[in-house]
């Protein structure tokens, strides 16, 4: 016999739109124009949001720095929406696929086949930390639209437990869901408003949810020095297009022709960073990747010991 259902009806998440209360009757471009100013309320949400926002990226960092990880967890839409921004780390940044990972409830097949009955599980969430030997340099984020999801508190309250830094991503206010064991190191609430389809929260609140993880991964990444200027310096050279993106950076940056920014990232094996240095402080390969070892992978710094 199956427990009694709890009422979840006063979330913010699972209320109604009066904005939408004609849904059905809407013509096409009413129902565009409609979903258009909704959406534009994700923007007003992480602008409210953006100091617990900047502490995430700053305990992510700190995490990645000191030799930690970066995990997401989350079931349904959430889930998949940490698994899709951790998995774009290693392309974007060049980094080790262990660095950034995100735990989906009911894992990879659930990522193409529903299995939000998997959600109602405390424990597992809590298993998902353990199995990954979740420890006091790593930082887990808990993401959940509607703040109750027993999978991603599990996994939060374990996560504390091992010492670990905890995020808690919701799109309720804290007076209707409080952070999972009542406390958590940055409590991101991303108040987007009732979804044009009621209770639908892969609408706005994953629209929201994209954008906030976007911010907490490349902000972090920023601060491990992945990028120069607006460039991203340690992009994985996988393919042709990422290779064309490649010598387009070393191009710019250096100030070069094509033709020589293609020799110099022959030169330094495919590593931006090397090539720059390579041209900037004229020296060769295993030089440049000493100094950027020496600086932590921080490109203005090795620069700086290149010309001190």
């Amino acid at each position: 016999m199956c427990a009694a259902a709890i009422d979840r009806g006063h979330l913010l998440t699972e209320q109604a739109n009066p904005n939408s209360e004609a849904l059905d009757r809407l013509s096409s471009l009413e129902l565009v124009d409609l979903f258009n100013r909704e959406d534009a309320k994700t923007l007003e949400a992480i602008a409210q949001a953006r100091e617990p926002l900047a502490q995430a990226i700053d305990l992510a960092a700190a995490a990645l720095t000191s030799g930690g990880r970066l995990f997401y967890i989350g079931a349904g839409t959430s889930g998949r929406l940490g698994v899709l921004d951790a998995s774009e780390c290693p392309p974007t940044f060049c980094t080790p696929p262990e660095l950034v990972q995100g735990i989906i409830a009911g894992g990879a097949p659930a990522l193409l086949k529903s299995s939000e009955a998997l959600e109602d599980r405390a424990d597992d969430g809590a298993a998902a930390m353990a199995e990954r030997s979740v420890g006091d340099r790593d930082v887990v984020v808990g993401i959940t639209a509607g703040g109750t999801t027993p999978y991603v508190q599990g996994a939060l309250i374990e996560a504390a437990r091992r010492g670990a830094k905890t995020i808690f991503m919701a799109c309720v206010p804290i007076a209707q869901v409080p952070p999972p064991g009542g406390a958590v190191d940055a409590d991101i609430r991303l108040l987007v408003g009732p979804e044009i389809l009621a209770g639908s929260t892969r609408l706005k609140s994953g629209t929201v949810t994209k954008m906030a993880l976007n911010l907490i991964s490349t902000g972090a990444m920023v601060k491990l020095g992945k990028v120069y200027g607006n460039r991203m310096v340690d992009v994985s050279v996988t393919n042709d297009k990422l290779r064309d993106r490649a010598v387009r950076i070393v191009r710019d940056l250096a100030e070069v022709d094509r033709p020589t920014a293609e020799q110099l990232l022959d030169r330094s094996g495919n590593r931006v960073k090397a090539a720059l240095l390579i041209h900037w402080a004229g020296v060769d390969r295993d030089r440049a990747e000493a100094l950027l070892t020496e600086a932590d992978g921080q490109l203005r710094t090795a620069l700086d010991l290149a010309r001190s």
